[in-house]
C-alpha cells in the first residue's frame, strides 16, 4: 500500500464509531463512552477484559454479564458474539472474574 493509502485507512479506523461494530448498539456504546472508551480503536487497543473492568468499576458488577463480555470481544474481532467458541468465552469470563475486585462481583 502507498503511504497515503495507509494514512487514509489509519484515520478511518481511528474515527470508526462504536456503533459500527457488531454487538454494539446505542446503549452499549453509551456505556462505553461513559467509561472513557470513545471509538472502536479505543476498544480494540484496550481489549474486552479491560473494557469490562472499567464498566464494572463505574456501574457495578451486574453491568457486565457473560453475554456483554462476549459482545465486547466479538466487537473487537468483528464477529457476532455467539461465533466466539464457548471455551474462549469462558476463558474471558474467568479472566474478568479473576481481575475484578472481590467487592465488585
Amino acid at each position: 500500500m502507498l503511504d497515503a493509502e495507509v494514512m487514509r485507512v489509519s484515520v478511518r479506523e481511528a474515527n470508526e464509531s462504536l456503533e459500527s461494530l457488531p454487538n454494539i448498539g446505542t446503549e452499549c456504546a453509551a456505556v462505553l463512552r461513559r467509561v472513557g472508551i470513545a471509538t472502536a480503536a479505543d476498544l480494540r487497543s484496550m481489549g474486552s477484559v479491560e473494557a469490562a473492568l472499567r464498566i464494572r468499576r463505574a456501574l457495578g458488577a451486574d453491568a457486565v454479564c457473560r453475554n456483554r463480555m462476549a459482545a465486547l470481544e466479538g466487537a473487537i474481532r468483528s464477529v457476532r458474539w455467539h461465533r466466539i467458541p464457548k471455551p474462549e468465552r469462558d476463558r474471558l469470563w474467568t479472566e474478568l472474574e479473576r481481575r475484578s475486585p472481590s467487592g465488585s462481583r
